[in-house]
């Protein structure tokens, strides 16, 4: 049995595992506002924004943490989720204005004060303090780019609740996100309503614009969107993991839009920015470390921030658990050995999917590619559409061509009617999850 007040730290070290396993709008939208509550006798529960996002969870994802928690506490553990929503205002307390409910909610990790600063980010730091500083005038647009986990997002962040603070009113939105919410809208009939949601703000930022590129309506309205806030003088932040010209299929217009601001990148850290950072983490987590151990995690974990943050964290969990001081020795062995001692799964792949779904709707690779129709085969070509888009960072167009070309819209209509199916039909919520079981086993590796 294990102390209830480690639950927040052990929780804090399997985010760290599930946020290199998971993409980034699935680890944005499913995991980043869950909490540790308490582990009692292998039972483990986890705080949940919301009964959708507990239901979520426990039929796409249980298997994946019960995974990350074992390997950490190591002992088999078995979650439960438990809302843990706000109460409603209370008599003589204020309610929010009902204004700010459409506002974006940033990560409050995620300012200025808390980014470290290094040679590799210090242009890309000044120039988002001079979009606040001097917004629509100084940088517009600013455009950051970079390798994954190298915080491109926390100063996307950092722009828009510092902007917010100084009362103005700012739209945030990663790329995809823009664009589902564009198909839905057109669906719909709502574009008016979308066209004003994102041109009725003082600042706009959006993340992870690559994926605007072979997107044609997608482009083409946020092309008319940049051009209405930019000649009125109203800023825009963009990130990206590439410079405009090297983003494939990127209308040439809305690239030369891009680069007419300040174009500037964020480089993988170098070591003495690593140091500073984990000696940053390290103390947010009110937990002393002697310079030795922080050195040993600098020098293991290159690649980027979000492993460096991760790494820590395992470190600190494990030096909990097994009630020791955290030494060079006791850091090797955590980073080495925390996982448990079974070889890493290979990433899952769009091929690896489609195989697991032909394999258990009994079909062929050519039928789920193909144009046959029938009830059983459409139903497995949307499955095999929502788990490629739930499991892979690959974009809706990326996902219909795996399909045998099919179109973003189809790809998107697949997912939401699935992801909508899943929560009516046990039979079709048990066959998907056997799916993702299988697919986290490693039980479809064979080639397709």
């Amino acid at each position: 049995m294990i102390d209830n007040r480690t639950a927040p730290q052990i929780w804090e070290a399997a985010l760290g595992e599930l946020q290199i396993q998971v993409n980034k709008p699935n680890y944005h939208t499913w995991l980043a506002k869950t909490i540790g509550l308490t582990y009692l006798e292998s039972r483990f529960t986890i705080g949940v924004p919301s009964t959708f996002v507990a239901e979520y969870l426990d039929k796409n994802q249980r298997s994946l943490i019960e995974k990350a928690l074992t390997g950490i506490v190591r002992r088999e553990v078995k979650i439960e989720f438990l809302v843990t929503e706000s109460r409603p205002a209370g008599r003589g307390e204020k309610a929010a204005p009902p204004h700010q409910a459409s506002l974006p909610l940033f990560n409050p990790k995620y300012t200025f004060d808390s980014f470290v600063v290094g040679s590799c980010n210090q242009m890309a730091f000044s120039a988002a303090q001079g979009v606040v500083s001097n917004p629509g005038k100084t940088y517009n647009p600013l455009f950051i780019y970079g390798g994954a986990g190298l915080g491109k997002t926390h100063l996307l962040q950092a722009i828009g609740s510092s902007a917010q603070a100084n009362n103005m009113k700012v739209a945030y939105v990663r790329a995809e996100e823009y664009t589902n919410q564009l198909v839905i809208a057109i669906k719909d009939k709502k574009t008016e309503e979308f066209r004003n949601r994102y041109r009725s703000v003082d600042m706009l930022l959006v993340d992870d614009v690559q994926f605007f590129g072979g997107k044609t309506q997608t482009a083409e309205n946020f092309f008319h969107t940049f051009d209405e806030l930019h000649n009125s003088n109203r800023q825009i932040a963009l990130t990206s993991d590439r410079p405009p010209k090297a983003i494939q299929a990127l209308e040439a217009r809305l690239s030369s839009r891009f680069e007419g601001g300040l174009v500037t990148d964020i480089e993988t850290p170098d070591f003495e920015t690593r140091l500073a950072i984990l000696k940053d983490k390290a103390k947010q987590k009110e937990t002393e470390l002697s310079g030795d151990v922080l050195e040993l995690i600098a020098l293991q974990i290159q690649q980027n921030i979000r492993a460096l943050e991760g790494s820590l964290n395992r470190v600190i969990a494990y030096a909990r658990l097994v009630r020791s001081a955290v030494t060079p020795d006791l850091a090797a062995r955590a980073l080495k050995d925390i996982g448990g001692d079974e070889t890493p799964a290979a990433p899952v792949t769009p091929k690896l999917i489609m195989e697991a779904v032909v394999t258990n709707f009994q079909l062929t690779p050519s039928e789920l590619r193909g144009r046959k129709r029938d009830e059983i085969t459409a139903l497995a070509r949307q499955v095999a559409m929502y788990l490629i888009r739930q499991e892979t960072d690959c974009s809706l167009s990326e996902i219909g061509q795996e399909l045998g070309g099919r179109t973003p819209a189809t790809v998107s209509h697949a997912y939401q009617k699935i992801a909508e199916d899943i929560t009516n039909s046990p039979s079709l919520r048990r066959k998907v999850s056997k799916i993702q079981q299988e697919l986290a086993a490693g039980s479809h590796r064979r080639k397709f």
